[in-house]
C-alpha cells in the first residue's frame, strides 16, 4: 500500500478513474486505488463513449479540491486526450489549485517528491515525453482500428445493421398490395418490416425486376 501523506490531516485523497469505449479497463484502475490509501467515497469516475468527453464526475471533482489535497491516478493520459488537455489539466491541478499527484504507473510523477527545482524540473520534463506518447499510441490506435476496417469492408465485411430478409413471396405480397387485395398494414406485418424498409426493399425489388426483363 502506498503512504506517503506526510502527516498532513487536513489533506484530502482522492482517487480518478476513466473508462473509454476503446479502453474498457475500470477494474484495473480501481484494483490499483485500493492499494492506496484513498477512500472509497473519494474515488470519481467518468465512463466515455465514442466523441463524448464531457467528464461531469472530473468536473465535480476538481471543484472539490483544495491546495494540499492529494490525487491519485493510474496513468497520464486519464487526465486527457491528447497532449495539450494532459498539460493543461496538470497545470490547473499543480500550480492553479495546488494539489499534488501520483501517477501510479509512473513512479517518477509523483509532486511529493522532489519540490526543490531540479525536482520539479524533472517531473514536468518526463510529463511533457509521457504526455507526448500518450497522444501518439491513441492516434496509432485508432489508425489501426481505420485500416481494420478498411480491410474488413475489402473483404466484404458489413456493419451496422443487418439488412431485413425479403420474404420468399415478396413479389405475391406486393403484387397483391398494387391490387388492392392486401391492406397495407398487413403487408408490413407479412414482410415483418417497417414502412421506410419497406419502400427500400419494394424500389430495389422493382429495379431487380426492371432489369431482368430487359434482359
Amino acid at each position: 500500500m502506498i503512504l506517503k501523506n506526510g502527516g498532513n490531516k487536513d489533506m484530502n485523497i482522492y482517487g480518478y478513474v476513466r473508462v473509454s469505449s476503446t479502453d474498457q479497463n475500470e477494474e484495473r484502475q480501481m484494483i490499483a486505488l485500493r492499494e492506496t490509501e484513498v477512500p472509497a467515497k473519494n474515488i470519481f469516475m467518468d465512463k466515455q463513449s465514442g466523441k463524448d468527453f464531457d467528464r461531469p464526475n472530473y468536473k465535480k471533482l476538481v471543484k472539490k479540491l483544495k491546495a494540499g489535497d492529494l490525487l491519485y491516478i493510474l496513468s497520464i493520459d486519464r487526465l486527457g486526450r491528447n497532449y495539450e488537455e494532459i498539460q493543461k489539466q496538470w497545470r490547473i491541478l499543480t500550480k492553479e489549485i495546488g494539489i499534488d499527484i501520483c501517477v501510479l504507473d509512473m513512479p517518477l510523477l509523483d509532486t511529493r517528491n522532489g519540490k526543490d527545482l531540479m525536482g520539479t524540473f524533472i517531473a514536468d520534463l518526463v510529463l511533457q515525453i509521457l504526455s507526448f506518447v500518450a497522444q501518439n499510441e491513441r492516434e496509432n490506435i485508432k489508425k489501426r482500428q481505420a485500416e481494420g476496417i478498411a480491410a474488413a469492408k475489402a473483404r466484404g465485411v458489413k456493419f451496422g445493421r443487418p439488412e431485413k430478409e425479403v420474404p420468399e413471396d415478396f413479389g405475391k405480397i406486393v403484387h397483391a398490395w398494387e391490387q388492392k387485395r392486401l391492406p397495407f398494414e398487413e403487408v408490413l406485418n407479412q414482410c415483418n418490416m417497417s414502412e421506410a424498409t419497406f419502400y427500400r426493399r419494394l424500389r430495389e425489388y422493382r429495379l431487380l425486376k426492371g432489369e431482368k426483363m430487359k434482359g
